[in-house]
């Protein structure tokens, strides 16, 4: 069963995403709600994709990314950057510090659902 670790400091976002992909229940969901957490439990649990928001306390999504994908136990783990802030230098800086992909909030619930459906099946045939 895919692992998923769902990292915003907002309890919204988070009970979004969850129901989201709650419509599919062969995924195991964890949560994270600063970057220090994401960055703990993305280590311990070893998801297989990663949600992550830009904004948090402690770490950013930015921090929590550069350090994971220089981890040679972590950097294999698909990132999912998600942010409100959407300018193209976000984007660059996202890349910069190795995120796979790059979603601007507020996003559509099935846009979300689908490419982790894709990236996930994806995976499998790798």
């Amino acid at each position: 069963m895919p692992k998923i670790l769902i990292a915003d400091d907002e309890p919204s976002l988070r009970l979004l995403v969850k129901a989201t992909l709650s419509v599919n229940k062969s995924f195991d969901l964890i949560e994270a709600a600063d970057g220090n957490e994401a960055l703990t439990k993305a280590q311990t649990e070893l998801p297989d994709l990663i949600l992550l928001d830009v904004m948090m306390p402690h770490l950013s999504g930015f921090e929590v990314c550069e350090r994971l994908k220089n981890n040679p136990d972590t950097k294999n783990i698909v990132v999912i950057m998600l942010t409100a802030k959407g300018q193209q230098s976000d984007r660059d800086w996202a890349i910069s510090v190795g995120s796979d992909y790059f979603l601007t909030k507020p996003f559509s619930p099935i846009e979300l659902f689908n490419l982790i459906e894709k990236i996930l099946s994806a995976s499998k045939k790798d």
